[in-house]
């Protein structure tokens, strides 16, 4: 915090800030040259009073003094303010010379620099950015996109777990921390961000890494659950679904036969469901694939190629 990191030319800042100095010093010097002129109309209106007084000048020379008195009066005021909007201006100069010095505002680490020595710098509506500077790396956050269909079941502080393509076989975790309301839509699809606060003490994650990121919303355990490919399983043989109970439920071999057993189902990780009722035990054979005996599969050519040249 508070080191440099870059610098803007000073050179016309510089020349502002001795303009505005020497504007300064001339507004001192008119005040005081106007403090000289009051004390001067100070004298001459007094002594046209005693003069007055003897009948040795007329009512218009006591009535001039005394105008060019309460002139002096105003001239000092109109100093004293022309001195403090110099003064104001040079503090603006100042200001403005201190920004030429672009220091980091927290103690952390440079990510990027948009920015090359020599290169011209312009703000207009938007300041641009010259440095991106990571205050703490052993803190990171995950900027994840929910589908609106799902962010009805996000909650503040509901485990997470995610992997990068950096690191395929491990697994991290976090906990949700914030969830925006501001929609974002790409082509007719409307998703929610959600923060996710990670830990990163070993600094493996990376700033812009891309997160496959899984929210757990429930968590059971000794429970009995049976595979999603499973309740998506058609049997197309009428002898066996004429009599089949309708929705969800599974097909089971029994007596290597074909047999619907209907199921109450619960949470699901898209991979594997809960079952909550139903005539179906742990060790039960779920049908999880049908195959058509009427496709064909083209077998590869015991032929062997010709050599390519």
């Amino acid at each position: 915090q508070g080191q440099l990191l870059a610098q803007i030319d000073p050179a016309s800042f510089e020349a502002q800030v001795a303009q505005a100095s020497a504007n300064l010093s001339l507004a001192r010097a008119n005040l005081e040259k106007s403090k000289v002129a009051l004390r001067d109309t100070i004298t001459a209106f007094e002594r046209n009073k005693i003069l007055y007084g003897k009948n040795f000048i007329s009512k218009y020379d006591l009535d001039t003094s005394e105008t060019t008195y309460l002139s002096a009066l105003a001239q000092i005021k109109a100093s004293e303010a022309q001195v403090e909007q110099t003064r104001a201006a040079l503090n603006l100069a100042q200001t403005n010379l201190r920004y030429t010095r672009i220091v980091s505002p927290v103690n952390g680490t440079v990510i990027s620099r948009s920015i090359d020595v020599g290169q011209t710098v312009a703000a207009s509506f938007q300041t641009p950015t010259l440095f991106t500077i990571a205050q703490d790396l052993t803190k990171m956050q995950i900027v994840a996109s929910v589908d609106e269909a799902d962010i009805g079941r996000i909650k503040s502080r509901q485990p997470v777990t995610f992997t990068v393509d950096a690191y395929p076989d491990l697994m991290f975790k976090g906990n949700v921390s914030e969830i925006r309301n501001a929609p974002t839509t790409v082509q007719n699809v409307v998703t929610y961000e959600v923060i996710v606060k990670v830990d990163n003490p070993d600094l493996k994650l990376k700033p812009g890494m891309t997160a496959n990121v899984s929210i757990i919303i429930d968590d059971k355990k000794d429970i009995l659950r049976i595979p999603n490919a499973a309740i998506r399983v058609k049997i197309q043989d009428k002898k066996f679904t004429a009599a089949a109970p309708k929705g969800t439920g599974v097909w089971i071999l029994e007596d290597k036969k074909p047999k619907r057993v209907p199921l109450t189902t619960g949470i699901s990780d898209n991979r594997f469901t809960e079952v909550l009722s139903g005539n179906i035990s742990e060790r039960a054979a779920i049908i999880v694939e049908v195959k058509d005996p009427n496709q064909k599969t083209n077998a590869p050519s015991s032929r062997p190629s010709s050599p390519r040249f």
